[in-house]
């Protein structure tokens, strides 16, 4: 196998495609980077679909978008989406199923909540993070598959890195660790990204699958921690070295629209806190290694019930 080396793409959207006729579907796409990503994928002409679990604070934030963007009403939809709940995502799938997609970004998640868990006992960051995401993709998979060139980005976290995969204690029943549960589920967005990938090009399909992070970035998502000290201290990071929602969104719509983006590399933001460009880095040997890809897909597969390129 070639290994792959980093490759930085300069101004990547400047010539991101007309999507005029193309349809995506954001997870959690009415706030932070999902936000991000509903805007700049409605600008270039795309139908987006928003799966949210506040419908009504949704509805306000895509009123908003359509008004200061001046975009038609069917620009933008919305749909009930629970990640943590089966038939929420089943739900949302049947309603999604009668058309092509051309792109879904795996954008929603909690982050260091604390111990919860699904109807199934697993860990609320893992159930929501990738289980949920898991099964979308598969009840999506005929969808996608009529789609033009169509993309699956994850959204994972350089934090992937720090975390072990323990598959053998999905409740977190010995230790629980709110920010080690975080980076554990980030590590399963990206061995699930890169399982994902293997498993579309070894069937012959012309979905490819994607993996992408926005660095250090001022999102929601930092008020979301049930600790007031991490709250204050990663607040404080993220206002002196982090980026808005747009620039350090700027890998995950690199993924999503550049031609040349490489499916095989990381993608995220580098350089400018307000300008920056993108860079796809080789992944880590923890989110390549075929054991563990191949562990985490029939797990997945066992946990969820949705059996998809096995």
């Amino acid at each position: 196998m070639t290994q792959l080396t980093r490759m930085r793409l300069t101004d990547p959207l400047a010539t991101a495609p007309d999507l005029t006729g193309r349809h995506a579907i954001v997870t959690g796409g009415a706030s932070g980077l999902g936000l991000a990503s509903t805007r700049s994928l409605a600008l270039r002409g795309a139908t987006v679909l928003i799966g949210a679990r506040d419908l009504e604070r949704a509805n306000t934030v895509r009123d908003r978008l359509l008004e200061e963007n001046r975009l038609p009403a069917e620009r933008i939809a919305l749909a009930p989406l629970d990640l943590i709940d089966p038939e929420s995502i089943r739900q949302f799938a049947l309603g999604a199923a009668h058309r092509s997609v051309d792109l879904l970004v795996l954008n929603a998640g909690i982050s260091s909540v604390p111990l919860r868990h699904d109807r199934a006992g697993v860990e609320s960051q893992f159930a929501t993070n990738h289980l949920g995401h898991f099964a979308l993709t598969g009840r999506l998979l005929p969808s996608l598959g009529r789609g033009t060139a169509a993309r699956v980005v994850t959204v994972s976290s350089a934090l992937y890195v720090r975390a072990r995969m323990d598959l053998g204690d999905l409740a977190s029943t010995g230790h629980y660790s709110p920010g080690g549960a975080y980076a554990r589920s980030k590590l399963a967005n990206a061995v699930f990204a890169v399982e994902l990938n293997r498993r579309l090009a070894a069937s012959g399909s012309p979905i490819r699958s994607f993996a992408a992070h926005p660095g250090m970035a001022r999102t929601p998502l930092h008020t979301t921690y049930p600790s007031a000290a991490t709250r204050l201290l990663t607040g404080a990071i993220a206002r002196a070295i982090g980026r808005e929602s747009d620039p350090a969104n700027v890998g995950v719509m690199t993924a999503a629209l550049h031609p040349n983006a490489d499916p095989g590399l990381f993608w995220g933001p580098v350089g400018s806190k307000t300008a920056p460009d993108a860079l796809g880095e080789p992944f880590k040997p923890i989110a390549t290694d075929l054991a563990t890809g191949t562990a985490l897909w029939n797990t997945s597969e066992r946990l969820t019930g949705i059996r998809f390129l096995s």
